[in-house]
Order: structure tokens, then C-alpha cells, then sequence
């Protein structure tokens, strides 16, 4: 017996499960189906949720409100936080944050709140800073740098084509033709 020859362990394979070949067979007449009905017929088949033609839970239910697929989800660190776990000089970012665990992941945009006091220099550099944090940071001689988030470049919209200046002139110049009068027509 060579070493690659191989073969299904006992009870992995099994026969085919044959029906509607006549009484004798155990599985005839219906096929093992039971008696009439739409379960029986081929095709007879209802999806998830369905209540036999009762309007369905999922139906009766109201639907309210949306979800905003364009939504921007900020994670949150207070200057508390911060004063806490920082040295003078240090710069904060999203990096350094995730590192010290003050946020969960260091490519999520991060908003500095001014809940706490802050008596450090720090230079921050994140994606937005609150009004009053702004403020107590450059109270304590520390530096924001705000990251520009860039936009995408809508590819479906068509650029606006300029007119060329000669075009514009060559219009000006054109006298208007005169209509013809309609009571001078009419006469």
C-alpha cells in the first residue's frame, strides 16, 4: 500500500436519498412531503417573516427616523485627561493618544474638549479642538495644529468651462436684426 492513497473515514459518505419511486420504497406517493398544501408543491416556498398572508411584524411596525450615512464619529478627550497623563513639551495625537489609552483607535478623528484645567505646554495636532479648550491651551503656552481633512473630487460632476474672450466680443459686436412691426405688418 503506497503512502498518498486516501480514503473518506467510515460514515462520511452516504447515499443519495431517493424519491417518489412507488410505495414499495418507503418514499413514494408524496415523497415525504405529507398531504397537499403550498409546503408540498414545488416551489412552494415562503420567505423569512412571512405570517400566511397576515400583515407581517416587520409590516405593522412603524418605521421612524433614518440613519446618516455621511455621519463623522469623534472620539472625546478632555484636557483633564490629558493634564493627567502628559509631560510639558509632549505633542499630542491621535497616535500618541491610542498609545497611552486615552482613545481606541489612532485613525479615528479625535475632538479635544476643555472639561478640566491644563497648566502644560503641549502642541496638539488633531482634527478639531472646542472653543474653550482653544482657549485654556493657549492660556497654558501650548500650540494646536488642526488636521485639513481633504474632500473627494466628485468625478460625475462636469467642469465649468469658461468662455473664451473672443467668443464674448464676437457677441457684443453682432447687431441686433429688427423686428418687423406688427401694426405696420397688419396694414
Amino acid at each position: 500500500m503506497s503512502d498518498f492513497q486516501l480514503h473518506a473515514p467510515e460514515g462520511a459518505t452516504k447515499k443519495k436519498r431517493i424519491v417518489g419511486r412507488g410505495q414499495g420504497s418507503g418514499r413514494g406517493t408524496t415523497a415525504g412531503k405529507g398531504n397537499k398544501g403550498q409546503q408540498s408543491r414545488s416551489g412552494g416556498k415562503t420567505y423569512p417573516g412571512f405570517e400566511g398572508g397576515q400583515m407581517p411584524l416587520y409590516r405593522r411596525l412603524p418605521h421612524r427616523g433614518f440613519h446618516n450615512i455621511f455621519r463623522k464619529e469623534w472620539q472625546i478627550v478632555n484636557l483633564e485627561q490629558i493634564e493627567a497623563k502628559y509631560q510639558a513639551g509632549q505633542t499630542v495625537d491621535a497616535k500618541s493618544l491610542c498609545e497611552i489609552g486615552l482613545v481606541k483607535k489612532a485613525d479615528m478623528a479625535v475632538k479635544i474638549l476643555g472639561d478640566g484645567d491644563l497648566s502644560k505646554a503641549l502642541t496638539f495636532i488633531v482634527d478639531k479642538v472646542s472653543a474653550s479648550a482653544l482657549d485654556k491651551i493657549q492660556k497654558a503656552g501650548g500650540k494646536v495644529q488642526l488636521i485639513e481633512v481633504k474632500k473627494p473630487v466628485d468625478k460625475k460632476a462636469p467642469a465649468k468651462k469658461a468662455a473664451k474672450p473672443e467668443a464674448r466680443k464676437a457677441e457684443e459686436k453682432k447687431p441686433e436684426a429688427k423686428k418687423p412691426d406688427a401694426k405696420k405688418a397688419g396694414a
